[in-house]
């Protein structure tokens, strides 16, 4: 009789709470070596998965003033039908007046921004601010002077962005100065 088997005759034979006891204990190590083998394998499954967390690229200086870096996070996604992209601006940068095909939607992550749509007054947006922007209006966003800015921008697929006028650094600066008591 091995080592093994006459433990278990010893405790089995013993007082019946040493045998239930080992008994539950023989059944956990058997379940977890069950769920260590399904966690080894479940780890081979092929995902695609991203971060938002990552810097992106630095976009080239085309419709803005400043840095600005990009992360495509869910880029022309026929199933899901929008687009995700991670934008940070480095503080004092903007982007030029602008429309979009479809709505888009702001998420402020970190920083502040400076928000306008033709038409209205500019905002200051926060870590945490939600803002829609409706199709076809011209609006404008950026860091504000003195912060950087990191949004998420949801927006449909498809259509591509509409540059319609510059903002200038005289602009910008005007704007930076009426909002800078908010």
């Amino acid at each position: 009789m091995c080592r093994y088997n006459k433990l278990y005759a010893r405790i089995k034979f013993g007082t019946n709470k040493n045998y239930i006891n080992f008994k539950k204990m023989k059944n956990s190590i058997v379940l977890l070596f069950i769920l260590a083998s399904v966690s080894v394998f479940s780890q081979d499954a092929d995902y695609s998965v991203s971060s938002y967390l990552t810097e992106g690229t630095k976009a080239p200086n085309t419709h803005y003033i400043g840095e600005a870096w990009l992360n495509a996070i869910i880029h022309d996604d026929e199933e899901l039908g929008y687009n995700i992209t991670k934008a940070t601006f480095k503080a004092n940068s903007t982007l030029d007046w602008h429309k979009h095909g479809s709505a888009q939607v702001l998420i402020i992550v970190d920083g502040e921004a400076y928000y306008q749509e033709k038409g209205n007054e500019p905002v200051i947006l926060k870590k945490g601010d939600v803002i829609k922007c409706e199709k076809e209006i011209e609006h404008w966003h950026s860091s504000t002077k003195f912060s950087d800015v990191t949004y998420l921008a949801l927006y449909g697929g498809g259509q591509p962005t509409t540059w319609t006028e510059v903002v200038t650094r005289e602009y910008y600066d005007k704007v930076a100065e009426k909002l800078k008591s908010n």
